[in-house]
């Protein structure tokens, strides 16, 4: 499949919809599995939204209008799958969902799939200090390079705002990283 067009319309064809969902996964799991992971922390949450995320798409693709770039359908809807997990993690423990994330990141060096030194652990610990929207923005822009064209379309928010956010995020992380 050479173009985003031509998967669209095969996602939306009962016959081809099949193989064209095979190639979709292939194409964004690992990038969206990364973008989850970086909001719940977790490895085994971040697969359970991941799936979750797909199956939304494959039940959803039907309704893609294509104003924005697939892609940044994809990430909004896997957003917003972590956001809701982790919601309702935090609802289930009777905790803040900072708290959850936290914990998580605490047991970061426990998790057999982390990989990380000292220094990214200390920067997740700055990255979770942060509100979720200067978290989703600081992650998306610094470890996923995405613009802001495109995070204005994932996240429905004015790319002046969004500038702002990051540079704030920045600014909170560096203080963050200067003090511990």
């Amino acid at each position: 499949m050479s173009n985003e067009k031509e998967l669209v319309s095969n996602l939306k064809n009962p016959k081809t919809l099949d193989n064209a969902f095979k190639v979709l996964v292939g194409l964004y799991k690992e990038r969206l599995y990364w973008h989850i992971r970086k909001i719940v922390i977790s490895h085994d949450d971040t697969d359970d939204v991941l799936q979750n995320t797909f199956i939304k798409v494959y039940k959803n693709i039907i309704n893609f209008k294509g104003d924005s770039k697939l892609f940044s359908w994809m990430y909004r809807i896997a957003t917003n799958e972590a956001i809701t997990f982790l919601n309702k993690k935090a609802k289930r423990l009777s905790v803040s969902s900072e708290e959850v994330k936290l914990t998580a990141i605490n047991n970061l060096e426990s998790d057999v799939y982390f990989e990380g030194d000292t220094i990214q652990l200390k920067l997740q610990q700055a990255i979770a200090t942060l509100p979720q929207k200067q978290q989703l923005v600081f992650n998306m822009k610094y470890f996923d390079n995405i613009t802001y064209k495109d995070l204005s379309e994932i996240l429905k928010t004015s790319e002046g705002a969004l500038k702002t956010s990051y540079h704030l995020a920045v600014k909170k992380i560096e203080a963050f990283l200067t003090s511990h």
